[in-house]
């Protein structure tokens, strides 16, 4: 009986331990196939997205859309199965990675059509590498007559923010400006143009003001228009500040005047705004956090908690939606650039932003020798309006004004037309010398 015993009790372990095996196995299995599905829908999406995110033409990026498609079916038709699937994915790979190369090759700004489709003659659309200070970065010049005047972009923001994002926003002042839009080092197609850690603010006013002699010799144009926001704003400030012989005029949107005391008014109101929600959760985040300016490890995280908080109160998406998906609307970058525009805006903004600390230009540019015009949303509660207000009423220049635009922070939509208008109709018309 008890050899018996023995043997019934090791036919069990060895059937636990073969069905303990099976599961093992059968988890294994399960792993494996939702790592090879994730990785067939990524190296997938790096193709179906091409002709919507970058400028591959339809002879590349058709046949490897196809290329994709036997690929997919390959593991159906091919025995064994784990063959024809190591097959599929080693070539998706080869795809995926063909995808990635012609998206950089072929990245482009798009061209200024006439009614019939084809390019406007005399006018310039052009994606390209200029040589500032000594490193290589990235502008984009469009525009229907190259004898307008031109328009320096700074970026979108950040910093770590790039300009060619913006593209669709200023579309519409193509008719009267050649229109440059600048990646600034750190960011985008400008990545790698100097280690991100050596950035500081003088080394932006240098390339922009490098830049801006570029453009002048040029298009021969003794002066020229520069536009700023948020935290190219605070560049353009500085930059007319420092060389006010070269600008007709300083254009700021959603003005940056004293990043401390802008964000301290910020997280107040980001603390006050989730109490009112009741978002007890929040309101925990944001007291953990404490009172900015924030420096060191966690940082950024720390800024765009309240920030995000903000882009609610605004109605506005939040910057973890928008930081990674926008650079994926602009053609002129490959899906290189549209990481690294991610990456550089974490990172920069980590470098530089704490250098901003002490800003006040309602005592650091209380003067400015250029015309000033300000637009600013009647709803941003990112820069906010006082401060602004408070600046305008102390400057001193040859002409300022506060133009107050529907919307929160910066250009969209529903402010779009009023800023057009006000570029064409006022600034232009009041600044230009062509039209005096």
């Amino acid at each position: 009986m008890k050899r018996t015993h023995v043997v019934n009790l090791t036919n069990r372990v060895q059937e636990n331990s073969f069905n303990r095996g099976m599961l093992a196995r059968k988890i294994l299995s399960v792993l494996g196939q939702t790592l090879a599905g994730i990785l067939v829908i990524f190296l997938g999406l790096l193709v179906v997205l091409l002709p919507l995110s970058t400028a591959v033409p339809a002879w590349i990026w058709i046949p490897l859309a196809l290329a994709d498609v036997g690929l997919i079916i390959l593991p159906f038709r091919l025995k064994p199965t784990w063959r024809g699937v190591m097959v599929s994915l080693l070539g998706m790979i080869v795809v995926g990675l063909i995808a990635i190369f012609t998206s950089q090759v072929f990245a482009a700004t798009p061209p200024i059509t006439g009614a019939d489709g084809k390019p406007l003659s005399g006018s310039i659309a052009v994606l390209e590498k200029v040589m500032l200070n000594g490193s290589e970065q990235w502008i984009t010049i469009r525009g229907h007559d190259t004898t307008k005047p031109v328009l320096l972009n700074l970026g979108m923001g950040g910093p770590g923010g790039g300009g060619f994002i913006q593209r669709t926003l200023f579309e519409p002042l193509e008719n009267e400006f050649v229109v440059v839009s600048w990646d600034e080092p750190g960011t985008g197609k400008s990545y790698h143009a100097v280690p991100i850690s050596s950035l500081t603010p003088a080394r932006f006013i240098e390339d922009a003001h490098a830049l801006t002699l570029y453009l002048q010799e040029r298009f021969h144009q003794e002066k020229i228009y520069v536009y700023g926001t948020s935290w190219t704003s605070i560049l353009g400030i500085w930059l007319v500040q420092q060389y006010p012989d070269l600008y007709h005029a300083y254009l700021g949107n959603a003005q940056m005047i004293n990043t401390t005391e802008n964000d301290l008014m910020g997280y107040e109101l980001a603390l006050k705004y989730s109490a009112e929600r009741g978002d007890t959760k929040m309101v925990e985040t944001l007291r953990r956090n404490g009172t900015p300016p924030y420096a060191g490890e966690g940082m950024l995280a720390k800024y765009v908690a309240f920030l995000d908080v903000l882009n609610d109160y605004m109605d506005a998406p939040r910057y973890t939606f928008v930081v990674p998906i926008a650079p994926f609307i602009a053609p002129e970058y490959g899906w290189v650039d549209k990481i690294n525009h991610t990456r550089g805006l974490v990172e920069s903004f980590e470098v530089v932003y704490p250098q901003l600390e002490n800003l006040d230009f309602k005592t650091q540019a209380a003067k400015l020798e250029v015309p000033v015009y300000i637009f600013m949303g009647r709803d941003d509660v990112n820069a906010m309006p006082t401060l602004v207000e408070e600046y305008i009423a102390i400057l001193e220049a040859p002409h300022k004004e506060l133009i107050w635009l529907e919307g929160g922070h910066g250009l969209d939509g529903s402010n779009l037309g009023q800023f057009v208008d006000v570029m064409v109709n006022k600034v232009l018309a009041d600044t230009c010398p062509a039209n005096k």
